[in-house]
């Protein structure tokens, strides 16, 4: 069966508590229940518990942003999967910030990835290249070595359930977009990496969602690229008229 297209939120470092409330409250009046649309929600860990009680879960899913590796144990500030696991049903991780500003190598990222499946959350994994990286003309290596090593633990069966998000970091917000085509390129080497290491079926059961420059007026174009299941918008995401517009956006797009 063909799986949904997907939209993530992700509300980054932003809003208190009666905010993030109100966005939801907006978003679950402005946003239509579409089946062939999945729309995930990744707030603070502080609303994550209060938005649980709050949301539409016929409409909506929540995230995490992130997640500790280890299930219990004195590690100060932490919040663990294991702890996550009956809060959300997805958790955003290697997104570039964690990778940039935490200092979050391959090998964390891997142990998260791990982490997230054995504990029954769905990972949306991010990956993509810096401007230098594009500039030495590194892109495919760079996601190669993110691919492979956040991958190296995972059975077909766990890869299959994966989203995995592409977020060249050097289009995030909009100051150089990225073109169909480069986007285009990226997507189809995602899969054939995973097609190299799980086989045909599972590369195409993955979904493959682009992160970066994804206001309203992006989204026909990008969800026209060949390969692109959805999206995984930033900023955008803090405004519910915009984000209820490039939900709908990508359900017009499911239609085609």
């Amino acid at each position: 069966m063909k799986k949904p297209k997907i939209v993530v939120a992700n509300w980054k470092m932003h809003l208190n508590v009666h905010e993030a409330s109100l966005l939801l409250h907006k978003m679950d009046k402005r946003i239509h229940d579409h089946r062939s649309v999945e729309v995930v929600i990744a707030p603070s860990y502080l609303y994550l518990q209060p938005l649980s009680l709050e949301v539409d879960k016929r409409k909506f899913k929540l995230a995490s942003q992130d997640g500790y590796y280890v299930d219990e144990g004195s590690y100060t500030g932490a919040v663990s999967f294991s702890q996550l696991r009956n809060l959300v049903q997805y958790s955003i991780i290697g997104h570039s910030e964690r990778r940039r500003y935490f200092n979050e190598g391959l090998e964390v990222v891997r142990d998260k990835m791990a982490a997230a499946i054995r504990n029954n959350i769905t990972p949306i994994l991010c990956v993509g290249e810096t401007s230098e990286e594009r500039h030495l003309k590194e892109t495919k290596q760079v996601i190669h070595d993110q691919i492979t090593t956040a991958l190296s633990d995972l059975t077909s069966e766990d890869v299959e359930r994966l989203v995995i998000g592409y977020e060249p970091v050097w289009a995030i917000g909009g100051h150089e977009p990225a073109k169909p085509a480069d986007i285009e390129e990226a997507v189809s080497w995602i899969r054939y990496q995973i097609r190299e290491l799980y086989g045909k079926d599972v590369a195409e059961g993955v979904r493959v969602i682009y992160g970066g420059s994804d206001e309203p007026e992006f989204v026909e174009g990008i969800m026209q690229v060949d390969g692109v299941d959805g999206l995984l918008v930033g900023h955008a995401s803090l405004n519910a008229e915009q984000f209820a517009d490039i939900v709908q956006g990508v359900y017009l797009s499911s239609l085609k």
